[in-house]
Parts: C-alpha cells; structure tokens; sequence
C-alpha cells in the first residue's frame, strides 16, 4: 500500500509540474526583465530615442584637407566614424605602410601568448638579402623580437619585416596568407598584400578606407604606439649599436602626434598614416599619393587641426554608472544585474544644433550558470547613419538554482497573476 501511495504521489506531483509549466509558456504575460522591459527569450529588443533632432548634413567633403593627396581619410578610432575623405577606396600601392599589418599581427601573437618580446629570431637568407630600408641582419645571425618590432617601427625596415614575418607564418608567403585573411576579417574589400614590407609588387595594393580598418586595429595595442611613437632609439644588431631615427618625424614635432607608420616608393609616392589623442577623442589620418614629404605632413596636420577642432566625444552612457536588471528564470536569484561592457560615446559636429540617436538592446537566450563577464546580450547605438555595438554583460558568477525553486518561483508566478491572452 506504501509502494502505491509514493507511485500516485510521484505521478500527481510530475502532472503538477507539467501543468504548471505549460501554464507559463502559454498565458505568462508577466514582465520577464525589470527596468529593461525585454524578453530574453524571445530576443525582442527595446527602442531608446533622446528628445533632439538631427542635423543629418554630410560633412566630409565639403572642405578639401589633403589638397596635395591622392587619396586620404580621417577617422575617429573608437566609433570608426569618417570624419573626413578624398576617394578612400583608389586601389594604391602602400609602400611602408603595409607594414601596419605586419605589426598588428605581431601583436597579436603576442597578446596571445605565441611569441614573447625577448625570443630570439634565427635571420634567413632572405630576410637578411632584402633591399631598402634595413637594420642590416645577418644571415645565420639570432635577433630579439623587440629590436626586430623597433626596427619595423621606427626605422621602417624591411629586412626586419620579413625575419618576422617568417617567425610568425613559418615562410613569407605563408605569413602574406595570414595578412590576407587578417584583412578579409576586418572588411577590407580593396586590398591585396604581396609581401609583409611593402616594396612595389604587382598585385600588391590597398585604399585609404582599408588602411584605416587595420590601423584602426593596431592603435588598440599600447605597444605599438609605445614603438611606432618613438622618435629615436638603439638597438643591437650582430654584436653593434646601431641608431634608428623614426621616418615619421612629426611624433617629434608636431606635440600630440604618437604614432604610425610612413611609407615611400617610386609608384606610391609619400605616404603616412598618423595618429593622435586629445580631448578623450583619438584621431587617425591617412595620405596616399603625396608628391613631397613636407606636403604628406603638411596635409596630416591640417586633417588632424580639422577633427580636433570640428567634432567632439559626448558621452551617451557611463559603463560605471550604468546598471540595470533582468530576468534568467533558471538563476538561483532570478533578478541578474547586467553592465556595459565600455563607455557609449558619440563623434558630435560641435556646430550641430541638434543631436539624435537610438538605442536599442538585444539579449541572447542565456540561461545559469554564468561565469564573470559572460556577454548576454547586446546594446545597439544608432547614429548618424552608422550603427555600433556594444557587449552587455554579468559582472560575477550566476548560479543555477535548484529544480525545487525553480518549480516554486513557477507556481509563484501563477499564483500571482497570470493573465489569459
């Protein structure tokens, strides 16, 4: 009879359980996130539109900045935004500045881990025979991949380019691959690298809007700004010293300027991609096709007083001050705070009059356990015809509650107040 009365019990209890969730998916109209009024599950998102209107003219070429250029561009690097252009997609040989994507692999290389600032480099018989610009390694000879990474960044040479283009890739063509790839990834549409250094190759090419994607990338990196800012140093190279001056002298003259990258060859003439922070807002810039080394520095300065004095940073939302609540229904406590992973800020005209944009968040269908800085959804800012993500997310461990509980915060929620649709 005890037997009997547990199997009924077990029977009745697991019907309840049923029911009760059936219930719930069917007629809950409860808010399933607090203050954000957003359902998890469904991946409905929530519109937020601030009460200015906008000036919606478009500003970038209506002033002519790089009057000596072939082509050119100016961004603001945390939003992407173009702040100013001169036909950004003519395919054109970089010279020098290919080497923005040796660096930024390198650089990933070593954020991850692969390779270390003191490894030593075995030198080959090609990276040692290279022409142009060069530290002077030689063949059979072991570099540090710091002097190699000054001698890329500072002195822009080549030698050092390829010796660490075949310590990343294994050869140069398979490091070239890598480079290709790394510039499909980032929404490069007019490029093609032949080489890690830059030396006129057929095939080998890429647009101002490109470069700016990769450079855009690198300036992430405080160590390529550490190297590519600085505007004199000695390194060691086969038991000598030897003096490198940086080819972009405006980090030395023009206060402000920390970095990036020049570039010069008989096709792509003088070259230079700038940048620089000011205002809690960085700039970068980029000339191609300049006739003169003055003129590509004349230009960038011109470009940079541009930005700085025409657009300004607003803070939109403060990732310290910004906390809000919603609902995993298998979390031990229901109720999770979520956080921006970074500040909200727009790139304003100072001269607009009147602002406008929209923010909207969208969640993943999450569900606990959860681990610290686990991404659960996403913020969207619109504005100004371009749109930017931001990642939201948990700032400590969420724990996964029972089966109990969660079968009484169920019948909670039926008790009280389901609605019928």
């Amino acid at each position: 009879m005890g037997d009997l009365m547990k199997k009924l019990f077990l029977f009745i209890f697991s019907f309840l359980c049923l029911f009760l969730i059936t219930i719930k998916a069917q007629y809950y109209t409860g808010d399933e996130n607090v203050n954000s009024n957003i359902d998890n599950n469904t991946m409905n998102d929530v519109t937020y539109e601030n009460n200015d209107k906008t000036d919606n003219k478009n500003t970038t070429n209506q002033v002519d900045l790089a009057k000596n250029a072939a082509s050119a561009i100016l961004i603001e690097v945390s939003t992407g935004k173009i702040l100013y252009s001169k036909d950004k997609d003519a395919k054109r040989s970089p010279a020098s500045m290919t080497k923005i994507m040796t660096l930024l692999l390198a650089m990933e290389q070593i954020e991850k881990g692969n390779i270390k600032l003191d490894d030593m480099v075995r030198i080959s018989k090609n990276a040692a025979s290279m022409g142009g610009t060069q530290i002077f390694v030689e063949e059979g000879s072991s570099v540090k991949v710091e002097t190699l990474l000054k001698g890329i960044g500072i002195a822009s040479a080549n030698d050092a380019a390829v010796a660490m283009a075949e310590y990343i890739g294994g050869t140069e063509e398979n490091f070239v691959k890598m480079m290709n790839d790394k510039a499909k990834e980032l929404g490069c549409k007019n490029t093609n690298f032949k080489n890690p250094h830059g030396l006129d190759e057929e095939g080998h090419y890429t647009t101002a809007y490109d470069l700016s994607l990769i450079a855009r990338e690198l300036v992430k990196y405080p160590l390529a700004l550490k190297i590519t800012s600085t505007y004199e140093d000695y390194i060691e190279v086969s038991g000598e010293n030897h003096w490198l001056v940086n080819t972009n002298t405006l980090v030395r003259f023009y206060s402000g300027i920390d970095g990036l990258k020049t570039g010069y060859t008989d096709n792509a003439k003088y070259c230079l991609t700038a940048t620089m922070e000011k205002n809690n807002m960085r700039l970068l810039s980029i000339v191609m096709g300049e006739s003169e080394k003055e003129k590509r520095n004349e230009d960038t300065i011109s470009m940079m007083e541009y930005g700085f004095s025409m657009y300004g940073s607003q803070n939109i939302l403060n990732k310290d001050k910004f906390v809000e609540t919603m609902v995993i229904d298998n979390a031990y406590n229901r109720e999770v705070k979520y956080y921006l992973d970074k500040d909200v800020n727009i790139i304003a005209d100072k001269n607009a009059k009147e602002i406008k944009y929209d923010i909207k968040k969208e969640f993943y269908n999450v569900k606990a356990p959860l681990k610290k800085n686990d991404k659960i959804g996403k913020l969207i800012l619109t504005y100004d015809g371009n749109t930017y993500e931001y990642d939201l997310i948990v700032k400590e461990d969420i724990k996964e509650s029972s089966f109990m509980k969660v079968f009484s915060n169920l019948l909670s929620d039926i008790i009280s107040g389901v609605k019928l649709k």
